[in-house]
């Protein structure tokens, strides 16, 4: 006689584990201020981006017997698919069986988190790839600022993101509303004498990235991430270079107009059900995230690279 299958079997996902890797977020991180998330279905499709008609002011004004103008937001663009990052966290009976003894150590959530860790740096590096890509953007949304960096006391980082502010503006009829500083852009402006003078009647010892947004009038975030080579080799993932885009902060689809997105699967992060793997004497805890950053309005975004830049 054939039983059905029981729910051990049937359940696939482990709901608890699921939650840990949902609300993770790497405190470091800051790629998902340019590339919002939003849910999608499948794992690959058409890109809908966004040009300057997304963004415009329309006379929709109707006379009475006339026609109702019409608008089309977004169209199909560049195709996108979907990548399947896919770890398996490891915990030795051992350390189970000692972890157990011990009041408020979840080995299982910790085995999920540090795999969320890494999947969420290699999430950060392709964000800050296509950022930082100049080919992404026009001659009218980039300057390159190696050569004026703003450790040079000459150069003046406030002149150079008004500018910015309004290449963006002229380009979407929308000012910036978010700024990603590298850490090296960041410690380049805050140090910046022009900068400094603009607070010097303040009581604070140091010039903080809130402080920097009130006179910016943008919401600034730091782009603090490292990443190690083959050769161990410490590097900056965002480099020298500062971002300027517009993106809605709580999207309510990839309809909505944004300089980028972040395509994520319905339903991930996942954790798979851990299981036993006797011959290596552990329980494993799988992770599963599915998603895939794309640029969708090229001109709601302004690239000043090399911000940050030392000077020779």
């Amino acid at each position: 006689m054939t039983t059905g299958m029981t729910n051990q079997q049937v359940r696939v996902i482990d709901p608890i584990l699921s939650n840990v890797a949902l609300g993770y977020k790497h405190p470091e991180h800051v790629g998902g201020v340019l590339f919002p998330s939003v849910p999608v279905m499948l794992s690959g499709g058409q890109v809908l981006e966004f040009g300057k008609e997304s963004f415009r002011e329309y006379n929709i004004r109707r006379a009475p017997g006339t026609g109702t103008k019409r608008i089309q937001f977004g169209y199909l663009g560049r195709p996108f698919a979907l990548v399947q990052d896919a770890l398996e966290g490891v915990v030795p009976f051992e350390h189970m069986r000692d972890a157990n003894v011990m009041p408020g150590i979840d080995l299982g959530s910790r085995a999920v988190m540090i795999g969320m860790a890494v999947a969420s740096l290699a999430l950060e590096r392709e964000q800050a790839a296509m950022a930082r890509a100049t080919a992404n953007y026009d001659s009218d949304h980039k300057v390159d600022l190696s050569s004026s960096a703003w450790t040079d006391p000459a150069n003046d980082p406030t002149v150079d993101i008004e500018k910015g502010r309004e290449a963006v503006r002229d380009s979407t009829g929308l000012y910036p509303n978010k700024l990603v500083l590298s850490a090296k852009a960041f410690s380049a402006a805050r140090s910046n004498p022009k900068v400094v003078e603009r607070f010097k009647y303040t009581s604070a010892t140091h010039i903080t990235k809130e402080m920097l947004s009130e006179i910016w009038d943008i919401r600034i975030e730091v782009g603090k991430a490292i990443t190690t080579g083959a050769d161990d080799a410490f590097s900056d993932v965002w480099g020298t270079d500062a971002i300027l885009a517009y993106a809605p902060d709580s999207p309510q689809g990839q309809e909505e107009p944004s300089y980028g997105y972040t395509y994520l699967m319905q339903g991930h992060p996942l954790v798979e059900q851990a299981y036993m793997d006797r011959n290596a004497k552990s329980w494993i805890y799988p992770v599963t995230f599915e998603r895939a950053p794309v640029q969708t309005g090229f001109s709601a975004g302004y690239l000043l690279t090399g911000a940050g830049e030392p000077t020779t």
